[in-house]
């Protein structure tokens, strides 16, 4: 990737395309103003010549202003203000990366697992501080509002099938139960408390 990249530059490849190549490791993205096919057409012909490849699968060209793209967890693109607000160009976590974090979180709260309820929290709260973490820029509202609502039903879940309660449990494992008394991170709360 880095002979890619100074290639990029010893080529003048940003003016001529009038664009930038963003990478992180070996993913990368070039954002061009019009030029964009024949930036993908060179970065093509350069990476065989350099003996790498595309993912082909990964690959595609986008209107960054009419549709969305995922780089590196976030999906890229259009986004507008609630209520029928303006358009704007923003990011937010993918559902992709929202996806992986339920499946991290379903896996740690499975019903056999034993371990002590705090050893249980703090890994919970450990991959919620993680992620939150890495996802902190962009729109959040809605991604941290889905992780929130999956992780209070399956503590409730969990709770309950290690309590033997019978129905749903929300009686005895209210939101305000799990969030306060539990100690479990809510990841919307944390963000309102750190908003200026």
């Amino acid at each position: 990737m880095n002979r890619f990249l100074k290639h990029w530059r010893l080529t003048g490849r940003g003016e001529v395309f009038h664009a930038h190549v963003i990478s992180y490791a070996d993913d990368f993205v070039i954002l061009s103003r019009g030029h964009a096919e024949e930036a993908l057409t060179w970065t093509r012909a350069v990476m065989t010549k350099l003996g790498l490849t595309l993912n082909e699968a990964k690959t595609s060209v986008k209107n960054a202003r009419r549709e969305g793209f995922d780089f590196l967890g976030y999906t890229l693109g259009p986004r507008h203000l609630p209520n029928g607000g303006r358009w704007y160009l923003g990011a937010s976590p993918s559902k992709k990366s929202v996806q992986r974090v339920k499946v991290k979180i379903g896996e740690l709260l499975v019903p056999g697992n034993k371990g002590a309820w705090d050893e249980v929290r703090a890994r919970l709260n450990r991959v919620l501080r993680g992620w939150s973490a890495y996802f902190s820029y962009g729109a959040l509202a809605s991604a941290y509002e889905a992780v929130d609502q999956h992780v209070y039903d399956r503590t409730r879940h969990f709770l309950r099938q290690r309590h033997k309660v019978q129905g749903r449990g929300a009686d005895q494992f209210s939101r305000e139960y799990v969030y306060g008394e539990l100690a479990v991170r809510c990841l919307r709360r944390e963000r309102s408390r750190s908003s200026p």
